[in-house]
């Protein structure tokens, strides 16, 4: 895949060398709920999906992409998921590493460069993202890139004994 060069940022497909801060981000339990992660990966088990990470999303349905600065340090993930090319949609996820990273733009650049990715390499008609609605950051930043919310998963996830709601954001492209 050809590097997705923004301004301040680029998305690039995940290497092997990626393998510690994937490690580092996927055992994070901070982000355990935006993930649907519940348990700790092995660095062999990451090792065996680093392997893996090239097979193309037609097959694997998923494409992981690592956002970097144009120092090439890694500050995040970005995901288009649950690919489906008979009705054109995917689902979008991002986590931007540590706090220092955070609201300084990367996020709101990396979505948009797969946005476009996506409408128009992969010929997509709309995409999707699944916020916390306690996620205040997350559902401006979707706002702001042209999201619509289009309705309300009430008590969807179960976080310390309690339950939360997640917004439902789509983007049609016209």
């Amino acid at each position: 895949m050809q590097r997705l060069k923004g301004r301040h940022i680029y998305l690039r497909a995940l290497e092997p060398t990626d393998l510690e801060f994937l490690y580092q981000l996927e055992n994070d339990p901070t982000i355990w709920e935006v993930s649907g992660t519940i348990t700790p990966y092995s660095k062999h088990v990451l090792r065996q999906y680093l392997e893996n990470a090239h097979r193309d999303i037609y097959d694997v349905k998923q494409l992981r992409l690592a956002i970097c600065s144009l120092k090439d340090e890694v500050l995040g993930l970005i995901d288009l998921f649950d690919f489906d090319p008979q009705n054109r949609r995917a689902g979008v996820g991002i986590v931007v590493k540590e706090t220092a990273n955070r609201n300084k733009g990367v996020g709101g650049e990396a979505i948009s460069l797969l946005i476009d990715y996506a409408f128009a390499t992969l010929d997509l008609r709309q995409l999707f993202a699944n916020v916390g609605a306690d996620n205040e950051v997350s559902l401006h930043l979707f706002k702001k890139l042209g999201f619509s919310q289009v309705g309300v998963k009430k008590d969807w996830i179960f976080e310390n004994g309690v339950y939360k709601d997640e917004i439902l954001f789509q983007k049609i492209n016209s």
